[in-house]
């Protein structure tokens, strides 16, 4: 390979089995660019391994591997698919053209007409297109960081504003969107999905701002008529949240958290897995917060009694791999340190 040793400039790769070709435009872009050149496709691709140029000017035709195999081959890997490639080229039909664009080439240049000025033109116009490309991609990615960090701040505002209606329950929602992360980690779920079901553990109990305030912080077991009117807080939640589209599964777990693997739950008596399985974890990680959260008419439960619940409701109110990721995650917990830990003020939940 040859090299103009023209550090401080854009790098160009001319890749030509004809070495007429490759002599002529090397002397073309030295004037503006740092030039190297391959006369195959297979040195192409050896090249790039060590060294990403910003731009590559790329025969069609050639023997081996051809330009658009080398193409295809720069295209898939994630180090190289991103150098823009200009395709040198004889034939002058216009399908080659539309099949050089269409395959990720952003321009081509023909062999047959390498005008200085025009060859110029052309590699800058690409290289700032390029360059505009990745200022604008750039700014795409702040603005989604931007947006996630705002969505995360609004919805764990509105958590503590739920919260903030009963002063013992502080902190709740919270706990149980980690518990909720922390076991769909634990059943495999990307990233991103953690991150769903974290925001739906965070916003299940929204529906409780519809609650009367008198009923929330009512310092006794509530009436039947009382327990009825919590019992509306799913379909209220589910009504807030359907309005958020950026979200559109956030509503699953405020609905359906209080539904019961065997059908016995509420509001609308799924059964099993026509429960949404966010919903199946919510459930499962708001009653292991209810257990191990002071409320006004009963202690933090020991971790024993806590493990017996869930043990005892596995398969009746609780997907039986669900529960069984929560009892794995109690047994772990051999200092019963999980509640502590999260635990801020003395906690008052009821009905949950």
């Amino acid at each position: 390979m040859e090299n103009s040793n023209q550090e401080s400039k854009a790098e160009i790769l001319v890749v030509d089995d004809a070495s007429m070709i490759r002599s002529h435009l090397k002397r073309i872009l030295e004037r503006q660019y740092t030039v190297y050149t391959a006369e195959s496709g297979e040195e192409c691709l050896s090249f790039v391994e060590s060294k990403i140029p910003t731009m590559i000017l790329l025969d069609m035709h050639m023997k081996g591997i051809d330009g658009l195999e080398t193409l295809h081959q720069l295209k898939a890997k994630v180090e190289t698919n991103l150098i823009p490639v200009i395709f040198l080229t004889a034939d002058e039909h216009a399908e080659t053209e539309v099949k050089c664009l269409h395959d990720g080439a952003m321009d081509f240049i023909s062999k047959d007409h390498l005008v200085p000025e025009i060859v110029l033109q052309r590699v800058k116009n690409s290289i700032d297109l390029t360059k505009l490309q990745k200022k604008m991609q750039e700014e795409v990615n702040k603005q989604t960081l931007q947006v996630k960090v705002l969505t995360r701040e609004i919805t764990e505002a509105l958590s503590k504003t739920i919260d903030a209606k009963d002063h013992y329950t502080r902190g709740h929602s919270a706990r149980v969107a980690k518990y909720a992360k922390e076991i769909a980690r634990r059943m495999g779920k990307s990233p991103k999905e953690q991150e769903g079901i974290y925001y739906m553990g965070l916003l299940h109990d929204i529906g409780k701002i519809a609650v009367s305030g008198s009923i929330i912080r009512k310092n006794a077991r509530l009436t039947e008529d009382e327990f009825e009117e919590v019992k509306e807080h799913p379909i209220e939640g589910w009504k807030i949240l359907k309005t958020i589209t950026v979200l559109p599964s956030l509503p699953l777990g405020a609905k359906y958290h209080h539904e019961h693997f065997d059908g016995s739950g509420y509001p609308d008596g799924l059964k099993g897995y026509q429960i949404p399985e966010v919903a199946r974890i919510i459930a499962v990680a708001d009653v292991y917060d209810a257990m191990t959260s002071k409320r006004s008419y009963s202690e933090i439960r020991p971790q024993t009694v806590v493990r017996s619940e869930i043990e005892r409701c596995r398969g009746t109110y609780f997907d039986p791999a669900i529960a069984d990721i929560m009892l794995e995650m109690i047994d772990e917990d051999k200092e019963y340190k999980m509640k502590e830990e999260l635990e801020e003020e003395p906690q008052k939940e009821r009905n949950s």
